[in-house]
């Protein structure tokens, strides 16, 4: 018998906001946009910022402990730490992040050409982490000079770039969406028939699920991984530990 997931089909990861200064003096993340999931940021320590860019144009929204904002498909954000900046990430559709739902805003040559997209956003495996710390900064760098040239653009009232990433980013995910679909079945669909059987019995009057209930517990990573906005916790919801 399979355990339940995780509530509502999604996942969570606790994320340390890179401390490290970028080329335009700020310290921060790595620019990027999802194609198919909504985020969520769940600020638990520091001060910072998240810088937006979408087809309203650029904003800056402060970050502070108890700040919670989220952001839907296409929305390119970068998090930008002004002292100890903690978040707890709640991601939509659990597995697709993880999956290659995220684009990150390499410049345009590079996000239209797959292969070179794809040896700019890996890191070097089993590499050390001095090597892992270097090939970071630079994917981060390549990514803010494509994302400072987007909000220049629409700065200047021109979105024009914009509509050619979501362009580019489609077509970097859309050999991986077969995937995406059983992902979401399995996490996300079958939680809603779930949902949708015990409001049926409920109102037959039957509570027999209560019987059923559990306690579950999905441990962190260890060690952190490095992500795209910072040091990650992960939590495999996918796989929790019951009794």
């Amino acid at each position: 018998m399979s355990l339940p997931e995780f509530p509502g089909g999604t996942s969570v990861t606790r994320l340390s906001v890179y401390s490290g200064r970028c080329a335009d003096g700020l310290a921060g993340g790595t620019p990027h946009l999802h194609t198919a999931s909504t985020e969520a940021y769940v600020v638990i320590n520091g001060t910072g910022a998240l810088q937006t860019l979408d087809a309203s144009g650029f904003r800056e929204t402060p970050l502070r402990a108890g700040s919670t904002v989220w952001f839907t498909p296409g929305t390119v954000h970068r998090a930008v730490n002004h002292g100890d900046l903690q978040v707890v990430v709640v991601m939509q559709n659990a597995g697709l992040p993880e999956a290659g739902d995220a684009v990150m805003t390499f410049p345009p040559e590079v996000v239209a050409d797959p292969a070179r997209y794809a040896a700019a956003a890996t890191l070097p495996s089993g590499a050390g982490p001095d090597e892992l710390d270097a090939a970071v900064r630079q994917r981060r760098d390549l990514a803010l000079d494509g994302f400072l040239r987007l909000v220049g653009s629409a700065r200047q009232g021109d979105l024009a770039p914009l509509h050619d990433l979501y362009r580019s980013a489609v077509a970097l995910v859309r050999p991986r969406v077969g995937n995406w679909r059983e992902l979401w079945r399995e996490a996300v669909e079958r939680q809603v028939r779930h949902t949708g059987e015990i409001l049926d019995a409920l109102e037959a009057g039957d509570g027999s699920h209560l019987g059923r209930s559990v306690l579950l517990e999905s441990p962190p990573s260890d060690p952190p991984r490095w992500g795209m906005c910072g040091r990650l916790l992960t939590h495999d919801v996918s796989r929790p530990v019951g009794p």
